[in-house]
């Protein structure tokens, strides 16, 4: 038996409806993150970001953030040494936000070590925001946890 051609136009045609309804429905239950919820206020203000990292730039070197173990050890310039730095640790993932962890911190001795959770796997990028003197200092850096 043959199979007109009137059948096979349709046979076409509702593989390809079922094909694009398909596609709608994987895009509409897609789960994706936001880096921040307010955005274009964020981009606004980051210039202050800049300055922040310019003053970075001026120190002595770097802060140097390792990992060792389930710990990340961050090591602030020797300007901070003796010194009393507050500040913030924000480890952000990527790919999704559930593993985000973010950590206060108050030091003296320009070191600290924060254990990492079990959960803390993958790609992540370290935020490091401290104040001293009335200055404020950021650093970020990409960092690989197993």
């Amino acid at each position: 038996m043959k199979i007109s051609w009137g059948y096979k136009i349709a046979g076409v045609y509702l593989l390809f409806v079922a094909g694009m309804l398909t596609l709608v429905y994987r895009a509409v239950n897609e789960d994706y993150d936001l880096v921040t919820e307010d955005y274009y206020g964020a981009e606004v203000k980051y210039q202050t970001v800049i300055d922040q990292k310019s003053r970075v730039a001026a120190l002595s070197a770097p802060p140097r953030v390792t990992v060792e173990g389930r710990k990340l050890i961050v090591q602030l310039p020797a300007e901070f040494n003796g010194k009393a730095t507050t500040g913030e640790l924000y480890l952000y993932c990527p790919a999704d936000d559930g593993n985000d962890l973010r950590r206060n911190f108050t030091v003296s001795n320009a070191a600290f070590a924060l254990p990492l959770p079990e959960t803390i796997k993958g790609l992540f990028e370290v935020k490091l925001s401290w104040q001293q003197g009335g200055q404020t200092y950021f650093h970020e850096q990409k960092e690989f946890f197993n």
